[in-house]
């Protein structure tokens, strides 16, 4: 029997053992557990491979139940044998829990007409690999031959991405999609338990501004969840961010009558239901994030005015931009700041550990105009710290500030500009431009996690070592700094003298604005 028939009847038969074991949290599974479940889950799985043996027949008389047997003892055998045995029986337990969830939507299809469990699969189609996620990004343009959706016409999606920067899984999506945010992972979570509720945490997908849904996936395989549609009256700006705890997602909103910017509260924990909503104390509210003392929020009010179904901006001449914070239990306004020009719109965030927000700013002046468009503040401070540029040069961004991710074990800080086609990395200690990368239509960043160790062992206590940034041209960047002192440069790095290393991998399909680490 082929590999392909082997792994799916591994699969098969550990989709029971995965149901029976989600009530013994609290275990580490050893290879020993492992291979024994396997076995004595044989008799329960009998039936399913009697029914996929029946079918088989049909385009194989020869085919023969031995075929099974020899299939399932040969990959034993492999998993079993070798130095690499456990990465290889961590795949398989990740292959196992996705399998888990192909079965359970495939039984929801085929489930009685009247059932209450909205058929997502109309609208989403995804593909997996049994490889554990470290980010996740929108596409905007799927390979033709996988997107295969017929309401997708366009390929829009969303992708898991592992530590090497191959695709895990990928979602079509019915729109284009822009913020991703991913659940945290629950305060108290021991480090037993810690891998496999890493996987189960959820990704919220926002859709472009103006947008009227969001949609909840599984972090682990990219099946759609939940689909959440706006209010009456109510548009969605993109971006949203959870409690620290995970339980409540904040979402940024428009007031499609009176244009006034809202923040939109809504509950984790029973399906994504709108329990709340605030005043962001401003215009066209894009990106907020969460404070480290886990009670504020921090919104970026952008102070431009969008109509409804609409991307026109209405009042750039007026447009009036701040940086708010606000007790998210109850909305109350903590502090307000503004840029020095009215046409410095703040768009998007990033927050240090130690409560510095990084500020990137999108400037709607005109372009003659020189302006600092990398900003930081912290509570209490009455203005805006612009970080510094060789001879002011801020054009080198034309004016356009996508993405901004910080690093704040090291002190790093990375902004990217589609516009002016490169990713700069910033020392935060000297606030200082460390140096910038060309990288042609740049815009997702996060930080780069440890990819050394093997699959499903990958250490997430490990420092990591700069920043990954994906582009629109299907490229997904790792950009590795070698200034610091911790940094040991090889030979060829000093005689080049490189403060930046870049290594590129391709994908075929085009990357959009955001990507986020889980």
């Amino acid at each position: 029997m082929s590999t392909i028939e082997a792994s799916t009847a591994m699969s098969a038969a550990q989709t029971h053992d995965q149901m029976n074991r989600s009530n013994r949290s609290g275990r580490t599974s050893s290879t020993h557990e492992l291979l024994t479940t396997s076995v004595l889950t044989a008799v329960g799985t009998a039936a399913l491979v009697g029914i996929h043996h029946r079918y088989r027949k049909q385009q194989h008389p020869d085919a023969s139940l031995q075929d099974y047997v020899d299939g399932i003892c040969t990959q034993l055998q492999v998993l079993r044998v070798g130095p690499d045995s456990t990465p290889k029986l961590s795949r398989l337990r990740y292959a196992c829990e996705q399998a888990a969830a192909t079965w359970k939507q495939a039984y929801h299809a085929v489930g009685d007409d009247n059932s209450d469990v909205p058929d997502f699969a109309v609208m989403h189609t995804t593909t997996m690999l049994a490889r554990p996620v470290s980010w996740v990004s929108g596409v905007a343009s799927l390979p033709k031959d996988q997107a295969t959706s017929s309401q997708n016409e366009h390929d829009f999606g969303v992708v898991g991405i592992d530590a090497d920067r191959q695709i895990v899984w990928q979602t079509t999506m019915p729109e284009r999609v822009h913020d991703i945010v991913v659940q945290p992972l629950p305060i108290n979570v021991s480090e037993v338990q810690h891998n496999t509720v890493e996987q189960r945490r959820d990704v919220v997908v926002m859709g472009r501004r103006p947008s009227e849904r969001f949609w909840v996936l599984n972090t682990s395989n990219g099946q759609v969840q939940h689909a959440i549609t706006a209010d009456v009256d109510r548009h969605f700006y993109g971006h949203a961010c959870y409690s620290l705890d995970g339980s409540l997602l904040y979402v940024t909103e428009n007031d499609t009558v009176s244009l006034a910017g809202k923040i939109g509260i809504y509950d984790a924990n029973d399906a994504y239901q709108k329990v709340a909503e605030f005043d962001s104390y401003g215009i066209g509210p894009h990106e907020l994030i969460m404070h480290p003392d886990s009670e504020t929020l921090v919104i970026a009010n952008g102070g431009i005015k969008t109509e409804q179904a609409s991307r026109e901006e209405l009042n750039l001449d007026t447009m009036r931009p701040s940086l708010v914070y606000l007790n998210r239990h109850d909305g109350t306004l903590l502090e307000q700041v503004t840029p020095e020009h009215n046409q410095m719109s703040v768009r998007h965030l990033a927050m240090h550990d130690d409560g510095t927000v990084m500020i990137g700013i999108q400037f709607q002046g005109e372009k003659h105009i020189n302006v600092p468009l990398v900003l930081t503040h912290k509570r209490g401070d009455a203005s805006f710290t612009p970080l510094t540029m060789p001879n002011n040069q801020w054009q080198r961004f034309h004016q356009y500030i996508a993405s901004v991710a910080v690093d704040s074990e090291r002190n790093l800080l990375c902004v990217t500009t589609p516009i002016g086609g490169c990713a700069a990395i910033y020392d935060l200690h000297t606030r200082e431009l460390i140096d910038d990368v060309s990288l042609p239509d740049c815009a997702g960043a996060s930080v780069l996690v440890n990819s050394s160790a093997s699959v499903g062992e990958i250490d997430k206590h490990a420092e990591p070592t700069g920043f990954i940034v994906s582009d629109g041209q299907g490229q997904l960047t790792a950009l590795k700094v070698t200034v610091l002192p911790e940094v040991k440069l090889n030979v060829n790095d000093v005689e080049t003298h490189e403060q930046i290393i870049k290594d590129s991998q391709l994908h075929m399909m085009s990357f959009d604005n955001h990507l986020q680490a889980l």
